[in-house]
């Protein structure tokens, strides 16, 4: 199927619980990059499907004109021009106020509020959206930048993480482990402490639990298992569990474990005999993000997996970010899980 077009989740995947979970709320997700035809596409059908109010950010005689040439109807998407909003003088305003500091001029403010993630971003700080997702043009650094440089980190969360939700074709997964795993960091962490991993390991949890309907199974991974060999990735790694067990005595938690280990019952009687996680993890937290990112892109492009995300925690709204190799499918799933997040409890801080 061409990553231009739509498919119809299967009954009961995840993708369509989640796209049936959006629908039942009310929400309002800002698109920063309109002028993308992918969230054109997108946007319509959103809308079509009721599963949020969709915001597109851009120039509106490019998004029309745009628009109309693909033989897309926007009737009933908003359309707001940032450089053109009334609201670019408020928000300059606003984001002086906030960085009183270091802002700069009105001027310098007013031109960054213009910026369509920025101003998406601002839409956000003044209750006017729910959730923003982008990625389709901008990297992730981009998407995050502007929460990031309004202080808008929810408090005791410590450092923002992310995760992947991967849906394997019915079967490929055994069935101790299910179709569904959660992957974290596979986008911000590179190499992360045992407390950041730590971190990670509980919003992916919560990520499983909330968003999956998934009891988690947390396996640290590793190049070693049980001591089969040692490094500083280990060494953090093998931080992270203690920290995990000492601290959340009520996560089914363990490591370090290969990935075989974690995922293959054989392996695992074999390698971590007794793990309450080994051979069933549902959760995989990477030791890096250069081994988690590669890890998912593998999966999803090989193993025939659908990777919604990533998927961000620690932010003070729902902030979503897209690869920009994206197909609609994606930006419709992230669009969802956005909308779930907008009427749920953030993930709990690591006590």
């Amino acid at each position: 199927m061409s990553r231009h077009e739509i498919s119809a989740p299967w009954p009961g995947s995840l993708s369509s619980t989640l796209r049936e979970r959006a629908k039942a709320m009310v929400t309002r997700i800002v698109l920063p990059e309109g002028e993308d035809p992918r969230i054109l596409r997108a946007a319509a059908a959103i809308r079509d499907m009721s599963l949020a109010d969709v915001v597109l950010l851009g120039n509106g005689e490019t998004l029309d004109n745009s628009a109309a040439g693909l033989g897309i109807d926007l009737t009933g998407i908003e359309r707001i021009d940032p450089a053109t909003d009334p609201r670019r003088t408020v928000f300059a305003n606003r984001y002086l106020e906030t960085r009183s500091s270091d802002a700069g001029t009105f001027q310098a403010a007013s031109e960054l509020v213009a910026d369509p993630l920025f101003f998406a971003t601002m839409l956000l700080e003044a209750g006017a959206a729910d959730g923003l997702v982008a990625g389709a043009r901008s990297t992730t650094a981009a998407t995050i930048a502007p929460a990031l440089r309004l202080r808008r980190m929810r408090a005791g969360m410590g450092p923002i993480t992310s995760c992947f939700l991967m849906e394997l074709p019915p079967g490929r997964l055994p069935s101790e482990v299910g179709d569904v795993l959660v992957f974290a960091d596979c986008a911000l962490n590179s190499a992360p402490s045992s407390a950041m991993l730590a971190r990670i390991a509980m919003a992916a949890a919560e990520a499983a639990r909330d968003l999956c309907g998934l009891e988690p199974r947390v396996a640290l991974l590793s190049s070693s298992t049980k001591g089969s060999t040692t490094n500083d990735r280990v060494e953090a790694v093998r931080g992270a569990v203690a920290q995990l067990r000492r601290r959340a005595p009520e996560l089914c938690v363990d490591g370090e474990l290969q990935a075989d280990a974690a995922l293959v019952a054989d392996v695992a009687d074999s390698k971590a005999s007794g793990s309450p996680v080994a051979g069933r993890a549902n959760v995989l937290v990477f030791p890096g993000l250069e081994s988690g990112n590669i890890a998912y892109k593998l999966v999803e492009r090989l193993g025939g997996a659908r990777a919604i995300g990533p998927i961000f925690f620690g932010l003070n709204w729902p902030v979503n970010d897209l690869s920009r190799g994206c197909s609609l499918d994606d930006v419709i799933d992230v669009v969802a899980v956005t909308a779930i997040q907008a009427q749920t409890a953030p993930a709990p801080e690591l006590r």
